[in-house]
Order: C-alpha cells, then sequence, then structure tokens
C-alpha cells in the first residue's frame, strides 16, 4: 500500500474513510453474490447499476441522515429496489410501467432561474430548498462525489499493482 492510501485513511471519522469501509463492504457482498461468470452485456449492465448503486448508497450513508441530499439519494435507491420488485411481482398488464409527463411552468417567475433550476435537478433533494440551502448542500455534494472518486481511484489503483 503506498502512502497516498495509507494518509487518505488515518483519519478514521473522514467521510474518505467512512465511504471506503462501507464501500469495499458492498463491494465484497456484491461478489459474493455473483452465482456465475456471465458475461453477456445484459449481466455487465446489471452489475454495472448496482456497483453504483451502492456507491452511491455507501457515500450517502457516510454522510448520515443530516444532508438533504444523502437522505434523498438514500431514498431514491430504496424506492427504486422497492419500485423494480413491485413491476416484477405485477407485470406489465397493470399499466403502472407508463411513463407520466411533467408540465413544466411557462412564467418566468415560477421558474425561477435557469441555472438554479439546473443544480435543483443535479443535488439530490433540492427541489423543494431555499436558495442558500441549495448552495450549501451542492458544495457539500461535490465534495462529498471529490472523496469518492479519490477512493475509487486509490481502490483502483491498489488492486491494480
Amino acid at each position: 500500500m503506498t502512502s497516498d492510501h495509507i494518509s487518505s485513511l488515518r483519519n478514521p471519522s473522514s467521510i474518505k474513510t467512512r465511504f471506503a469501509h462501507r464501500f469495499v463492504l458492498a463491494l465484497k457482498k456484491l461478489s459474493m453474490d455473483r452465482a456465475s461468470s456471465s458475461v453477456s452485456m445484459a449481466d455487465r449492465y446489471k452489475r454495472y447499476r448496482k456497483v453504483r448503486a451502492a456507491a452511491y448508497a455507501s457515500m450517502a450513508s457516510s454522510v448520515g441522515p443530516k444532508r438533504a441530499w444523502a437522505r434523498a439519494l438514500l431514498r431514491k435507491i430504496r424506492n427504486r429496489k422497492m419500485g423494480s420488485n413491485l413491476m416484477k411481482r405485477l407485470g406489465s398488464r397493470t399499466g403502472l410501467l407508463k411513463k407520466r409527463t411533467v408540465l413544466k411552468p411557462r412564467n418566468h417567475r415560477e421558474m425561477g432561474s435557469e441555472q438554479e433550476n439546473s443544480l435543483r435537478e443535479l443535488v439530490p433533494g433540492g427541489e423543494g430548498m431555499e436558495f442558500y440551502r441549495l448552495l450549501n448542500e451542492t458544495g457539500h455534494y461535490i465534495k462529498c462525489l471529490r472523496a469518492q472518486v479519490k477512493v475509487m481511484k486509490n481502490i483502483i489503483d491498489l488492486y491494480s499493482n
């Protein structure tokens, strides 16, 4: 292990350390769940989605419930799991698979600034936030995304050497 890997894990209360611990445990669980070594594109895509969900869930749970984006992200992952299980059970015959159309307001006052709306779409849970809180949550979300990227790069570097 290089000094970069060690120095990033020295502080046990850092976001990087908590994320790394949770993410490695999630990856370990995913590797145990793999029954066969099938390499079809559909299987690869499913695996990619599971790893991505594990990364986001690990990041959000390492921050905890104090951040709105973390709560929204965990709720989104949980609802997606429950929704996909429900869809499998009910099937497409119930009409639940139809896409909903969202009507967007036409008035500029109702819409707010275009940049603000773009930011609200990027940050999980940003839809109903006041602007200053949205900026604060965005800054923290970006900080956590950077930590996530650094940890994943360190994991890749560690296992590729």
